[in-house]
């Protein structure tokens, strides 16, 4: 048996899988972030060690004889976050999230710094840990004086399980102090904000062991103590690592609160300017590009909540037919946008109303806004190098096959829909601690599922979605200066 444990920042998932890769169970603990300032995000690394004890509790207390079997453990997380501990691995404030932007300032002035574009391959953006680091510095200085070590949120969890400093590669690429193409420390970057190599985790890659688990919790589990725990993965890492999009060429589509086309690489293509991320994959020699979209079903509930249907009910007013981009055009930036603009103050819009746009022809618009910015992704992927022939499409909005048909046309490729499953990043870490505790070839174990369907570009609608996507574009710098 082998167990993937996923802190996310609204709870933690405890999931047990067997040898051959059947899920056996899964665990599940709430977390709450407070936030006591505008744009704060933070929690309580305590309440972390917290929730993942209530998540292993409900997963033994159901699978007990499974989970006296597991030989190896992975780790996923919620990536950016700063836990900040003294030279006796104290924490010394609560951990500043991946959502927090206190920090923008700070974040500005290190990405006006070449060095950092140069070397990570990406923007600094105020949720990335360095710029954290800077703002503690000018803020609490006292604490910042007693920073011995800097953690992200898993290997805060790792410390407690294996009593070690250790960090892999692909979420430390989201720091802002490592160099991505070489996948190591930069003693130059870290130099720049006032830190060196020592405050950081060692490094290792996500398939490999990074400490075995304490005696102490071992006896209190009744599992062996000692059992690997792998480097594991920051979040989409670790989807990537459950979904099988490890190749190159591989890729998938996100539909969530936020949207993300995920591009995995053999190589590093870095391409900072258009906002796209550039990081390390949780496999050796593997990158990965990720476009960003901060509101993808977010848009659909907001004109949900606007219109007093369910999302559902508005998109089944649709049917399954994809038809020409009507009149109406949505610009989905309910809360600025990441890729490609990097624009935290733009604001969504609709254009082009008039008495007849009836609410489905809002659906319409909102549904294919959403395509639009992913063809924005996928268009700032082939600037940097990344050709896809195709994507899977995961994520709550996949279930609406009109959605889906926009989504294939808008990008002129076919979106392949998974079998039913759990895919997700507490599975890919799940597959990391097998493969830290097996030996197993990553590439083997971290396969594909099985495709249920799949759904191909409208060809006939090509040209007028392909109209359709210039005129969106061509909204952005109009309603900019607006803003």
């Amino acid at each position: 048996m082998y167990l993937g444990l996923d802190l996310g920042t609204s709870g933690i998932k405890a999931l047990l899988i067997d040898d051959g890769q059947a899920i056996i169970g899964s665990g599940h603990a709430s977390l709450d972030v407070s936030r006591p300032h505008h744009g704060w995000s933070e929690q309580d690394p305590a309440e972390w060690v917290r929730a993942c004890r209530e998540a292993i509790a409900e997963l033994k207390a159901a699978h007990g004889r499974e989970f006296a079997a597991i030989r190896g453990i992975g780790l996923s997380g919620q990536m950016h976050g700063a836990t900040l501990l003294d030279a006796g691995d104290a924490v010394l404030r609560p951990c500043i999230l991946w959502n927090d932007t206190r920090s923008f300032a700070e974040a500005a002035k290190l990405d006006a710094d070449a060095r950092f574009r140069k070397l990570t391959g990406n923007i600094v953006f105020p949720g990335f840990t360095a710029p954290k680091l800077v703002w503690v510095q000018a803020n609490e200085p006292a604490i910042f004086a007693k920073v011995a070590k800097v953690l992200l949120p898993k290997d805060y969890l790792r410390l407690w399980l294996t009593g070690e400093h250790i960090s892999e590669m692909s979420d430390s690429a989201g720091t802002s102090w490592l160099d991505v193409e070489k996948r190591r420390w930069s003693q130059e970057l870290l130099a720049a904000t006032e830190l060196a190599e020592s405050h950081m985790p060692a490094l290792v890659e996500g398939t490999e062991r990074a400490g075995g688990l304490r005696a102490e919790l071992a006896s209190e589990w009744g599992i062996n103590a000692g059992i690997p725990v792998a480097g594991g993965a920051g979040d989409n890492a670790a989807s990537a690592c459950g979904m099988g999009t490890v190749g190159e060429g591989h890729a998938f589509v996100s539909l969530g609160t936020s949207g993300v086309l995920f591009a995995a690489n053999a190589s590093y293509l870095p391409n900072p300017q258009s906002a796209v991320h550039t990081f390390c994959h949780a496999l050796p020699a593997t990158w990965h590009q990720m476009g960003v979209i901060l509101s993808a079903t977010d848009s659909l509930n907001w004109l949900s909540n606007i219109t007093g249907k369910t999302a559902g009910e508005l998109t089944g007013e649709l049917g399954d037919a994809l038809k020409t981009p009507g009149g109406v055009t949505f610009l989905p930036y309910l809360s600025g946008e990441r890729t490609p603009h990097n624009d935290a103050a733009i604001r969504g819009a609709f254009v082009g109303l008039e008495h007849e746009s009836h609410r489905a022809a809002l659906t319409r618009a909102v549904l294919e806004g959403v395509a639009f910015a992913f063809r924005d992704s996928l268009e700032a992927l082939r600037t940097a190098g990344t050709t896809l022939q195709r994507v899977t499409a995961i994520g709550g909005g996949s279930r609406s096959r009109y959605w889906l048909k926009a989504i294939a046309t808008a990008l002129g490729i076919p979106v392949d829909v998974p079998a039913d499953g759990d895919f997700g990043a507490a599975f890919g870490a799940a597959r990391l601690g097998l493969i830290a505790a097996s030996g197993s070839d990553p590439l083997v174990v971290c396969t594909a599922p099985a495709v249920a369907t799949t759904i191909e570009p409208e060809q006939a609608l090509a040209a007028a979605f392909e109209d359709a996507y210039k005129h969106y574009r061509a909204l952005y710098p109009a309603i900019r200066g607006t803003m």
